[in-house]
């Protein structure tokens, strides 16, 4: 997941101004990596996070935004647990801090989803919300066919309120649980660097879009050539068939056969590979493709009626059993 890697690092360097904006991009990182937990009878914030940058941002953040100091712990990967985390803990004042989030409601009722203030903020507020997901759960995945911006939610509140958010900049996408887990997926091309740019991943933008465009000049090339080489073998295998019936028929007419038909039929064994306009020209005198294709129809289907009525096998009894009549 180098790429993934890659946009959590320029976003990590993103340090806006504005206190909503800072708001709602921690509010937002601190439900999608934990949120809200009891500890010795109160409420706690907990926020897991897979790096050590990662964490002391988020612990500089609550520091400067709430005057909180949060504690921070490192968690070793065990048999339940993939990966080293690290966990950024707020119990004293645990409360007033999901209060003044919006993570807590004016009645003690943690909040499922997302605030409603943030969902309906401006549009770089629901741009901090999108930052504040992904670093906390997101992954991009390099462009193709399977090409997806996603991130996995706490629950269906959550993906739906990351849907809204992201509808009300514009960017379609969905939200979907698969085996008890909630995600939201972005999948087309457009709306992936949409995305990326609203997070403020506009360095991203451009490698995933040279990364992109590289990947179908590529698969463009492969189609011609697997097209062109798919047109040879379709040519040479009608080649063998005609040439293995028009030898059956002059085997089965022998001296029966017209003379312009013969010389139809000789000019296809002659030359084997060439294409009906090129055997028209090697014709004396020349003639017209159409011409040679007639003659040599009429050689098949003379041959083929007379084999009929003498109970002998066909123009198609000497073909290779790979190719086709």
């Amino acid at each position: 997941m180098a790429l993934t890697a890659d946009v959590k690092t320029e976003l990590m360097a993103i340090r806006d101004p504005r206190p909503t904006v800072r708001n709602a991009e921690l509010t937002s990182l601190l439900r999608f990596s934990g949120g809200l937990h009891i500890i010795s009878g109160r409420i706690a914030i907990e926020a897991e996070l897979e790096s050590e940058g990662m964490a002391r941002r988020v612990a500089r953040d609550i520091m400067e935004l709430y005057g909180v100091r949060p504690e921070m712990a490192l968690v070793q990967a065990s048999a339940q647990r993939q990966g080293t985390t690290f966990v950024v803990r707020v119990i004293d004042g645990g409360e007033t801090l999901a209060r003044q989030t919006g993570l807590l409601d004016a009645r003690r009722r943690p909040v499922r989803g997302l605030p409603n203030k943030l969902t309906t903020g401006a549009r770089p507020e629901l741009g901090a919300i999108w930052r504040g997901a992904f670093l906390a759960n997101g992954s991009l995945t390099d462009p193709g066919r399977s090409a997806a911006l996603e991130v996995v939610c706490p629950g269906g509140e959550a993906a739906m309120a990351l849907v809204g958010a992201a509808h009300r900049i514009d960017v379609p996408s969905k939200a979907r649980e698969v085996r008890g887990v909630h995600r939201v997926v972005i999948r087309e091309g457009e709306a992936i660097r949409a995305m990326l740019h609203a997070m403020g991943a506009a360095k991203t933008v451009e490698e995933w879009e040279q990364l992109r465009q590289r990947r179908e000049v590529r698969a463009g090339v492969n189609r011609l050539v697997n097209f062109d080489d798919a047109n040879l073998r379709r040519s040479a295998q009608a080649a063998v068939a005609a040439c293995a019936r028009v030898q059956r028929a002059l085997e089965i007419l022998g001296d029966e056969v017209p003379d312009h038909l013969r010389t139809a039929g000789e000019l296809r064994l002659a030359y084997r590979e060439a294409s009906l306009d090129e055997l028209g020209h090697h014709a004396d005198p020349p003639l017209t493709k159409d011409a040679v294709a007639g003659r040599i129809r009429r050689l098949l289907a003379m041959a083929d009626k007379h084999a009929e009525a003498n109970g002998i096998p066909g123009t198609d009894a000497n073909l290779p059993s790979d190719v086709d009549a």
